[in-house]
């Protein structure tokens, strides 16, 4: 059973600005966490060889490899890249780090839509007062 709880509201413009900052600031500090990264997917092969005799042709689990392939796209075209067995894990940690980086600014786009205007708000009012 999921549990919704009510996200605090401040009803005061400038904590809910004070607020908003802080999940910046948060939101800055995961990004700054960042390692290396690359856009692409890791995946690992079992192929069949072209011998018919072979026992990878009738058996599944008697396939050759693993091969590791990194997966990517430039420029519109799919680009494949063979890596060795040592090499899979470096770049499978940097696609995984890739997704994080495009999930924390996703966040941080989403929140400064949701902040900006209130910002503005709160900047006109203040040319006002003067």
């Amino acid at each position: 059973m999921k549990i919704l709880m009510k996200k605090f509201k401040p009803t005061n413009t400038n904590n809910l600005i004070a607020t908003y900052a802080e999940r910046f600031v948060s939101l800055k500090r995961d990004l700054n966490a960042v390692g290396y990264f690359c856009k692409g997917t890791v995946l690992k092969r079992m192929m069949q060889c072209g011998q018919k005799r072979c026992a990878c042709q009738h058996d599944p689990s008697k396939r050759h490899g693993p091969y590791f392939e990194w997966t990517f796209k430039a420029k519109g075209k799919t680009i494949s890249v063979h890596l060795q067995p040592e090499e899979a894990p470096v770049y499978q940690k940097a696609a995984g780090e890739y997704r994080k980086l495009k999930s924390l600014l996703t966040r941080m786009e989403r929140l400064s839509r949701i902040a900006l205007p209130r910002l503005a708000r709160k900047a006109l009012s203040d040319s006002e007062k003067i």
